[in-house]
C-alpha cells in the first residue's frame, strides 16, 4: 500500500480550530468519519487514545503522527491537519505541535501500519516537505508532497 493510495483531499484540513489535544483528535476523527472510512467512530477514537497512552506520537519540529489500528476502521487511510495555534502534545522535543498526520488503520491490515509509518517518516525527514506542510493552503499540494 502506497501512501498516495490512502490520501484524499476530503481528509485534509489546514485550518483546524482545536486548541487542545482532545479537540484536535476530535476534528481529525471527524475527517475520517465524514469521508466514510469509519464503521465505529467511538471505537476508533478509543483506539487512538489507547495508542497515545502507549508512547509519544509527536516527532518533534511541530509534527505528530497519531494513529489507531481499530475494528472501527473500514478502510485504512490517512488524514492531515494543521492547527491555527500550536497545540500542547507529547513530543520528542517537548515542543508544541501544529501539523498532524493521522492514520486510521483497519485492524486486519497488520503490515500496513508499519509500511505507512515508514513512508510518512521518510517523507517528513525531507525538510522541503515539512516546510511546505506548515505554509501551503492547498490540499492537493499536501497530497503531492507525499508522492
Amino acid at each position: 500500500m502506497k501512501i498516495s493510495d490512502v490520501m484524499d483531499e476530503s481528509r485534509i484540513d489546514l485550518k483546524l480550530k482545536g486548541k487542545t489535544k482532545d479537540e484536535i483528535i476530535e476534528e481529525m476523527v471527524d475527517l475520517f468519519d465524514r469521508s466514510g472510512v469509519l464503521c465505529d467512530r467511538e471505537q476508533f477514537k478509543k483506539d487512538v487514545y489507547f495508542r497515545e497512552s502507549e508512547g509519544v506520537t509527536g516527532m518533534g519540529d511541530g509534527l505528530a503522527i497519531p494513529h489507531g489500528k481499530s475494528k472501527g476502521v473500514e478502510k485504512t487511510c490517512i488524514a492531515i491537519g494543521r492547527s491555527q495555534t500550536p497545540i500542547e502534545w507529547e513530543s520528542l522535543d517537548d515542543k508544541p505541535i501544529e501539523v498532524f498526520v493521522m492514520m486510521a488503520v483497519k485492524d486486519t491490515d497488520k503490515s500496513e501500519l508499519i509500511s505507512l509509518l515508514s513512508q510518512i517518516a521518510i517523507a517528513l525527514c525531507d525538510e522541503n516537505v515539512t516546510k511546505k506542510l506548515f505554509v501551503t493552503e492547498s490540499p492537493s499540494e499536501v497530497i503531492d508532497l507525499f508522492k
